[in-house]
This record gives C-alpha cells, sequence and structure tokens, in this order.
C-alpha cells in the first residue's frame, strides 16, 4: 500500500535522524538529552485525583506571580518564605537543581508535581527544602483565596526587590568613599612631588 509505504519511509527517516542525532551529540562530547513524549498531565500523575492537581496548579499559580508557568528562584524564595521555611541563595539553587529535571533553571508544574509525588511516596528527606516545599500540598487556597494570596507574594517580591536595592544602594556609597579616598591620596602625592620639585629648583 503506498500510504504505507510513506509512512514506514517517515518513520525510519525520524529514527535515522534520531541516530545521526545522537551520533553528532557523542562525537562533540554533549550529553545526549532524551526525548520525552508530552503526556498528560493527568495520566502521568495517576496517585492524584483530578480535582488534588487542579488544587496544586492553584498553589502553584499563587507563587508563579510572573505568570511564566515556571517557578524562578526569586518566587522560589518567596514561596519558602511565605512557608516559613527561608533558604539560602546556595540552598535555593540546590533546590532548584534537584527539581530541575530539563536543566532550565527553573521548577516547572510538572516538575513542581513530581516533588509531590516523591513526598507522597516517602522518597524525600524530611528535613531538605524539597520536602518542606511540598507542604504546600497541605495549604488550603481557598483559606484565603487565590487573588489574596497573590498580591501576597507580589508584595513579598516587591519587598525583596526593594532590600536588594538598598544593598545596592550601601554597595555604591562604600564604592563613592573609596573612590574619593583614592582620589584624597592621589592629590597629595601630586602635591608632595610637586614641592620636591620646588625644593629641588632651590
Amino acid at each position: 500500500m503506498p500510504g504505507g509505504s510513506m509512512s514506514a519511509d517517515n518513520e525510519l527517516s525520524a529514527v535515522l535522524s534520531r541516530r545521526n542525532e545522537i551520533n553528532d551529540a557523542l562525537d562533540s562530547g554533549v550529553a545526549v538529552k532524551p526525548r520525552f513524549v508530552k503526556a498528560s498531565i493527568y495520566t502521568e500523575f495517576t496517585e492524584f485525583t483530578r480535582k488534588e492537581i487542579k488544587d496544586f496548579q492553584d498553589k502553584f499559580n499563587m507563587y508563579n506571580v510572573s505568570c511564566s508557568g515556571y517557578i524562578s528562584l526569586e518566587e522560589l524564595k518567596v514561596m519558602m518564605e511565605g512557608l516559613g521555611a527561608p533558604q539560602t541563595h546556595l540552598g535555593l539553587k540546590a533546590m532548584i537543581k534537584e527539581a530541575d529535571e530539563d536543566g532550565d533553571g527553573a521548577i516547572s508544574f510538572r516538575e513542581f508535581l513530581e516533588i509531590l509525588r516523591c513526598a507522597r511516596a516517602g522518597e524525600l528527606d524530611n528535613s531538605s527544602g524539597l520536602a518542606q516545599l511540598a507542604t504546600l500540598s497541605e495549604i488550603e487556597v481557598d483559606e484565603v483565596g487565590v487573588g489574596a494570596a497573590k498580591t501576597f507574594f507580589e508584595a513579598k517580591i516587591a519587598e525583596v526587590r526593594k532590600g536588594n536595592k538598598f544593598e545596592d544602594e550601601i554597595k555604591e556609597e562604600q564604592e563613592d568613599k573609596r573612590r574619593k579616598e583614592e582620589e584624597k591620596k592621589e592629590r597629595q602625592q601630586a602635591f608632595k612631588e610637586r614641592a620636591n620639585l620646588f625644593r629641588g629648583a632651590d
């Protein structure tokens, strides 16, 4: 059948193309990324009911104030502070590294569900940041409402940025002070050199 032959040709072409892609990656010493078949969240995470997944999505969106679909490092910082479990910058980076399966430097909703799945299966160290993050599954969004929560976390991010701005201003003042000290030393040195020239002329 001509149609079947064409389909087989396309399939063979795709397999050969993938094989070439793997060979090229191996030749250049680059890690070969697995090709994922996009599955429905509901069929992939069968241990959760559809209602639970929708609730988790609401909780995820609460913290994803940028609406990017990914929890960034800054949003994770605010999230952990909101949970009463603030983390150091290195701690936050370690959390993202552990949860980030596709290496994009952020936590997607699918990766977020994977954290909750591991927590439910008892596969997370209770003292780890990810285990604390998983406690989100116990927070009822309905108690505060998504809108109120979103406003709260936007305010928290603004507060963090304000703190960063304050730190930047202090650094700028210190830099300005150091610059003035150097200029003062240079002027004194130049004055001494001129004074020595006058003395030499005498």
